[in-house]
């Protein structure tokens, strides 16, 4: 059997020392959004985000460890999953796992995992619920954040509209600090998104420059809410703008006339769920 066949075997753990290895280029070309979505998979690192990832029942491809990681309880926990699930292991120097994850000083630990995505008509959102609608985001940073916050509060997910950022970009899954992994996602075109909002008993709440109500005057109790945030430049376009139920504005008292997207998105989602957070010293119940 060849090295490349021997590699691809799955169930085993494999040394891999060369960045010409076949397995390391397919890795290696996760790096651009064409073959992430080729493969429906994508690339993530760090030791307890796999694991954590692992845990959630996200379906793991192939796990990357350096050599520095052999003999780490956690590490060869990770391994032994990986293998009993049938996947891929590879232990690389830290060269390789640098030139796979772009970093001069790797982690110890990456993998590849099957991409997860929620089917909007699926989505069937019930009293208390929160979701964010994010129109056109354009930066993996915001998005990434967006989806930790979304995590943070206790809401139950995050729907794309329109052309977004990959949200299984690597910038991406770094920013979100593992919450990928517990946080729903889906895409829509805008108008799935507005024929869905319509058929389900969710109150759109959006946030506009324009917005006459402050946001801090709204009772956000009355039935499941959607979060609908615009694009970091532009905002929300007429047309969603005109589907929502209430629009509402962030205050200023500084000469910035705007908030970063992930900010704002972050300052909305704890105010809509501020009554459904424990106070500190609290016990957080289920739900």
């Amino acid at each position: 059997m060849s090295e490349e066949r021997s590699a691809r075997a799955p169930g085993q753990v494999k040394e891999v020392t060369s960045l010409a290895n076949p397995i390391i280029k397919d890795i290696r070309a996760l790096a651009l959004k064409k073959f992430r979505d080729r493969e429906k998979v994508f690339l993530a690192e760090g030791l307890k985000l796999v694991l954590d990832a692992l845990d959630a029942g996200w379906k793991i491809r192939t796990l990357i460890y350096a050599k520095a990681g052999r003999g780490n309880a956690l590490v060869e926990k990770a391994a032994a999953r990986t293998v009993a699930a049938g996947a891929l292991v590879l232990e690389v120097p830290e060269k390789v796992l640098g030139a796979i994850t772009r970093r001069d000083n790797p982690q110890m630990v990456a993998a590849v995992f099957e991409q997860r995505l929620s089917q909007l008509p699926e989505i069937k959102p019930q009293d208390g619920d929160v979701w964010v609608a994010l129109d056109r985001v354009r930066d993996p940073g915001n998005l990434g954040t967006i989806i930790r916050t979304v995590d943070a509060v206790g809401a139950k997910g995050v729907i794309l509209v329109g052309d977004t950022t990959d949200p299984f970009s690597l910038e991406t899954v770094r920013a979100t600090m593992g919450s990928l992994f517990s946080v729903p996602l889906a895409r829509a075109r805008e108008d799935e998104f507005l024929a869905w909002s319509k058929a389900s008993r969710a109150r759109l709440v959006g946030t506009h420059l324009e917005g006459a109500v402050d946001y801090r005057t709204v009772d956000y109790a009355d039935g499941p809410v959607v979060l609908v945030m615009g694009n970091e430049q532009q905002g929300l376009p007429p047309s969603l703008a005109e589907a929502c139920d209430v629009l509402v504005r962030i205050p200023q008292a500084g000469r910035a006339d705007s908030l970063n997207l992930s900010i704002a998105t972050g300052v909305m989602l704890y105010e809509i769920r501020r009554k459904a957070l424990p106070m500190v010293g609290e016990t957080q119940g289920p739900g």
